[in-house]
């Protein structure tokens, strides 16, 4: 939404003039949030420090995977470990709004840093003193990521305990907006740690950015929420982009019979049930971009951690700028979303056609813009089709829905890598696309006729 023009206190209006108001001398510019309020700063940079860490374990680890630890079986070998530290994120979504629901914020969030400092310290230990075997590492993968999966939701429902009330949707801005930044910091870092220091080098970072985020939480002061009913929905709420996390405090109050299943919001809402299942079938092919990027890296260009490094920051980099322009990109969503998943499309193709480093950033920053774009463009659309009291349960199952789809892509073309060349595997990414935007496409225009035909049967 573009922010609404203020009134006109020109000098040139006679109103102006004459009203006392006009000589108020202007209110000065407040600091950012993070140095004005220490508690919430304090949590925040324990926010930086844990994402970054996860996702600098992540990059790390599938290089160290691809290019140091497997002969045989890369593909699978990297695979699964991004299956594992996806899956706790969704199967354990019930149990974590429950513990969040019911234990203290700071107590979840200090614990959940301290015993993934603690898994990684124990993991760099055994790195330094033995050969680390892949069961370890595997191990290590799924703890880290089943903390994060209790952090980050509660960090977003916290919010509301650290700062003022007029403060609560800049807090949850600026908290949501950082992610992607820590993330692609940690993707920078992984790969190239472990070409010049290896795993273990690699898993005693982290462990400090993991306790390092546990003793800034510890020395926070929560206040005592004011409605307890708030803390239910939250964790609910905290998974999807950015602009789903506005709207908790709205949907706190109704009563838990009056909040329907999936099935029975999306029955009266086909049009968001068409769409969800685009994007599922479209998320299968795009998540497996961070399987590929090791193995494109490995076998085709042969070369080092630097180059995943070059990659992954292109991806992501390509993601913030489409976050940043989604909103100002023109045309009906479904279009938009057409024309950014055939865009995509020919982005992955490339790499399979033409083997060259800066060919495959560049196209992976086009790749990360409309993934950008797509999010902020259907949210923002399902935030305005889908009912207040429904939006916590369907935010909910649609992250968890969206999110089942990369473990079972990350496996699919783990094994795939194994059998077929990288750049085949592009191509592959590229030939799913097409059929999603050719759907989205068509949704499109059916959307276009039907309101037409609403609108000249209103006329009538």
């Amino acid at each position: 939404m573009s922010p609404v023009a203020p009134p006109d206190t020109s000098l040139e209006s006679p109103q102006a003039i004459e009203s006392p108001q006009a000589t108020t001398p202007p209110t000065p510019r407040r600091r950012p949030l993070v140095l004005r309020n220490r508690a919430f700063g304090a949590v925040w940079a324990g926010q930086v420090l844990t994402q970054a860490a996860g996702r600098m374990f992540q990059v790390g680890v599938a290089w160290w995977l691809v290019a140091y630890a497997v002969e045989d079986g890369q593909g699978l070998a990297s695979g699964l470990l991004m299956a594992v530290s996806t899956v706790p994120a969704v199967a354990l979504a019930p149990v974590v709004a429950r513990v969040v629901a019911g234990v203290a914020h700071r107590t979840v969030l200090r614990t959940a840093a301290a015993l993934a400092g603690t898994a990684a310290a124990g993991l760099a230990v055994w790195g330094w003193a033995s050969g680390l075997p892949l069961a370890a590492a595997y191990a290590a993968a799924l703890a880290l990521a089943t903390c994060q999966a209790f952090f980050d939701p509660c960090l977003t429902t916290s919010v509301p305990e650290l700062v003022d009330d007029e403060d609560i949707e800049t807090a949850t801005g600026f908290e949501l907006s950082t992610q992607s930044l820590a993330g692609l910091g940690g993707a920078l870092l992984g790969a190239l740690i472990v070409d010049r220091a290896g795993v273990a080098a690699l898993a005693a970072g982290c462990a400090a950015a993991y306790l390092g985020a546990a003793l800034l939480i510890a020395g926070v002061r929560f206040r005592t929420a004011a409605v307890p009913a708030v803390a239910g929905p939250a964790p609910e709420v905290a998974g999807p982009a950015p602009a789903v996390a506005g709207p908790a405090p709205e949907v706190a109050g109704p009563a838990p019979e009056q909040r329907r299943n999936l099935r029975a919001i999306l029955g009266e809402l086909p049009h968001v049930r068409r769409i969800l299942i685009c994007f599922t079938a479209a998320n299968l092919f795009t998540t497996a971009v961070f399987v590929v990027i090791p193995l494109y890296t490995r076998s085709v260009l042969g070369d080092g951690g630097g180059t995943v490094a070059l990659l992954e920051a292109s991806l992501g980099i390509g993601t913030l700028l489409g976050s940043v322009t989604g909103a100002r990109v023109p045309g009906r969503p479904t279009v938009t979303g057409a024309c950014c998943l055939g865009l995509m499309a020919l982005a992955f193709a490339l790499p399979g056609l033409l083997a060259d480093r800066l060919v495959i950033a560049g196209c992976l920053a086009v790749a990360g813009w409309c993934v950008g774009v797509i999010g902020v463009r259907f949210v923002a659309l399902f935030q305005r089709l889908v009912p207040a009291a429904d939006k916590p349960g369907f935010f909910a199952v649609m992250q968890a829905v969206l999110g089942a789809s990369f473990p079972v892509a990350s496996l699919l073309f783990g094994l795939a890598g194994d059998h077929l060349s990288a750049r085949t595997l592009c191509l592959v990414q590229a030939a799913g696309l097409v059929p999603a935007a050719v759907a989205l496409a068509v949704l499109g225009s059916r959307t276009a006729a039907e309101a037409a035909t609403d609108r000249a049967g209103g006329a009538r």
